[in-house]
């Protein structure tokens, strides 16, 4: 086959459906990857009993409607044999996968407790939904890559991974356990860059900033917070991640971590969301265009 394909997880809803989207936009047919198959299905892991909308069938139908093929892939990032069984699923109808976004979190129900309280489940949960899971995916997919001299891997990254907390995690902060996870993951793009940049092979790291898709959304309208930021819309993210697979000038930034909203207003890769409103708050929001880190 020479059609070139694009794998994303957590592709039922938010940045994973907005990524495959773009994706598709740019020519790529797109397996999407997540656990919830039909709109009705999703549950928040945080609040088990919130059903959230999106799902793989109504990815799948904005994808067709782009005129690509798509492969919708059940997968769970706590179910380790899931992860190659989707991988091979992708394989064997397709053939390859040239583009992986590693985009799908896990998130436990005592996600924000400090290091002293966090649980040893909830430590080992996250590291392995949010570290173990998509370096595993990494490996599986690497090997066409580096067969066919290229390949790209995007990996959905925080500012937990790499920056202190600005307070406590009931207190505007984060949770150590994500920050381990994110972390780890977030080291990854870098030293792909370093083993395997010259054999063709981009690894980024993707900061989306504040975003709020359907998962946030609901959960918003559920305590009717306000914020002081604009939040960008999931659509806002999926044309930078495109942008990653397709254009050549990526590969000056290979190794490096991507600010998203940043990259996609400087390059006018998506209408400005912020209505006009550029203070230093929603600037602070949208953050620099790149890191090194």
């Amino acid at each position: 086959m020479s059609s070139r394909v694009a794998l994303v997880t957590g592709a039922s809803r938010g940045i994973g459906k907005a990524s495959a989207i773009s994706l598709a936009e740019a020519g790529f047919d797109v397996a999407i990857a997540a656990r919830t198959v039909h709109e009705g299905d999703g549950r928040d892991e945080r609040h088990p009993g919130d059903v959230i909308p999106g799902s793989l069938d109504a990815t799948a139908e904005a994808i067709e409607a782009t005129g690509r093929r798509v492969l919708p892939v059940t997968l769970d990032l706590l179910d380790q044999a899931s992860w190659a069984r989707g991988v091979d699923r992708v394989l064997e109808a397709w053939g390859r996968v040239d583009v992986l976004v590693n985009n799908a979190r896990h998130q436990c129900h005592d996600h924000r407790a400090r290091f002293a309280d966090v649980s040893v489940e909830t430590l080992d949960l996250e590291l392995r939904g949010n570290l173990l899971a998509p370096a595993v995916l990494a490996k599986l997919v690497l090997p066409g890559m580096i067969e066919r001299g290229s390949g790209t891997i995007v990996n959905l990254t925080s500012t937990a991974g790499y920056q202190n907390p600005p307070g406590t995690a009931e207190n505007g902060g984060w949770s150590s356990s994500y920050a381990l996870a994110k972390g780890g993951l977030h080291r990854l793009a870098g030293m792909l860059a370093v083993e395997l940049g010259d054999q063709g092979i981009n690894a980024f790291n993707l900061q989306p900033g504040f975003v709020v898709g359907e998962k946030n959304a609901h959960r918003i309208a559920q305590l009717g917070a306000v914020s002081r930021y604009v939040p960008a819309p999931p659509a806002a993210i999926g044309p930078v991640v495109a942008w990653l697979a397709t254009e050549d000038e990526a590969a000056e930034f290979n190794g490096m971590t991507i600010e998203a909203q940043y990259f996609c207003l400087e390059r006018g890769l998506y209408p400005d969301w912020r209505g006009g409103r550029t203070d230093e708050a929603d600037d602070a929001a949208v953050g620099p265009r790149v890191s090194v880190w």
